[in-house]
């Protein structure tokens, strides 16, 4: 199947949610949220799901329930690759369930296989946002456990810089501004999705 050219949303143009405040839509393919931490990947995707009335899943959540420990207990116990298997496993089953809203750990979308199973079976939106951003956003919270160093913008950069590249490679990509809202930013990722009919269907309402 050939698909149309990557689509990008600059989330610019004004009114850009007004028209779709109005249609419902049929989701023929899952989501897949990616981005950095900070850039809304859970709070815009609970939003996305309940706007398009499917489910919001998170894989680490998946990960943990079926393993019945931590995230950093599986790492402690059975080393990364091990996770990383499990991850995908879990990645490619949600895939095949329910169409719905999926978040995924920052490591995830790194794996090429893990990239490859995602346009195949579904669709990657990256929601796109500068560093000053995510710091801003990141760095009066000690809920990131990748951040608790000496220097955690020191590291927050060495994290952008190499996972921003790879993440360039989803499928759509959204920019985030400063003054958006969860709901404008929603608003913004219904626009680009709106590019791939074979992902979501506008219907009446």
């Amino acid at each position: 199947m050939v698909f149309p050219p990557r689509s990008r949303h600059s989330g610019k143009k004004s009114g850009f949610g007004q028209a779709s405040a109005v249609l419902a839509f049929k989701l023929k393919k899952s989501i897949v949220m990616v981005g950095m931490m900070g850039a809304g990947k859970t709070a815009v995707g609970q939003a996305l799901a309940a706007r398009l009335s499917v489910p919001f899943l998170d894989s680490d959540e998946e990960i943990v329930r079926a393993a019945n420990m931590s995230i950093a207990e599986i790492f402690e116990r059975d080393g990364e690759a091990f996770f990383r298997d499990r991850e995908t496993e879990v990645i490619g089953r949600l895939l095949d369930g329910q169409r719905a809203v999926l978040s995924t750990g920052g490591g995830a979308f790194m794996a090429e296989r893990n990239r490859s199973m995602i346009s195949e079976r579904g669709v990657s939106v990256l929601l796109r946002a500068d560093l000053d951003l995510l710091w801003n956003r990141v760095k009066h919270k000690d809920t990131r456990p990748l951040l608790r160093t000496p220097d955690p913008k020191a590291t927050l950069t060495e994290i952008y810089t190499a996972r921003v590249p790879v993440y360039e490679l989803a499928d759509l990509v959204v920019d985030a501004q400063p003054d958006y809202t969860i709901a404008q930013m929603t608003e913004a990722v219904i626009e680009v999705l709106k590019s791939r009919p074979d992902v979501l269907e506008e219907t009446s309402a």
